[in-house]
């Protein structure tokens, strides 16, 4: 069987920021399990907010030509997903966000065209999310865990948890952390197991 593709999502403006370098060694513990890794860099990307158009009601494909286009196709042919962001202001950085909304084609292929959104060999698909926080509070990251699953959701991938990372504000602190690049490494391995 071929190797699992992980579609790992750079959601942060600040590139080598801290969920990058969380990313980065999911990705290296994925490859070491044997998965072929894609990175995708949000920041680097022409992603135009949804219209709200609703002309993907009508097809399930996004109506606005930019890079969503391709990045849709990444998306549904993935076995795996590692999405990455950090928190700004209770959820995903707007970079994250904009991605996720144009996925309305995708919800719009789903459930009302009642099409498969997967485009895989028909592997399971798992999603991981990872983020860092500069606050220490009880519900920093549930707005934001609430968003991702609900995208994971009409993408058909299964959420499988997080790695969450809160009191983390300075560029490449997480590298200080006591265990986070470790535990992002295994968070690979496991997402890279069949």
């Amino acid at each position: 069987m071929p190797s699992l593709k992980l579609l790992a999502i750079a959601g942060s403006p600040r590139r080598g920021g801290n969920t990058d370098l969380l990313l980065q060694e999911v990705s290296r513990g994925a490859k070491s399990g044997g998965a072929a890794v894609k990175t995708v860099f949000l920041s680097e990307l022409s992603i135009a907010p949804c219209q709200h158009c609703d002309r993907c009601l009508e097809t399930g494909r996004c109506a606005i030509e930019d890079d969503m286009q391709w990045l849709h196709s990444e998306l549904r042919g993935a076995d795996r997903l590692a999405l990455a962001s950090p928190i700004f202001f209770m959820g995903v950085t707007a970079q994250t966000k904009a991605m996720i909304d144009r996925c309305q084609a995708l919800w719009a292929l789903k459930y009302v065209l009642r099409l498969p959104v997967a485009t895989n060999d028909g592997r399971e698909r798992r999603g991981l999310f990872i983020s860092v926080g500069g606050r220490r509070s009880t519900n920093l990251f549930q707005p934001a865990i609430a968003t991702v699953k609900s995208f994971f959701k009409t993408i058909d991938v299964i959420y499988s948890g997080a790695l969450l990372f809160p009191s983390v504000e300075e560029k490449g602190a997480i590298a200080r952390h006591s265990t986070a690049l470790g535990e992002a490494f295994l968070a690979g391995q496991r997402l890279s197991e069949d």
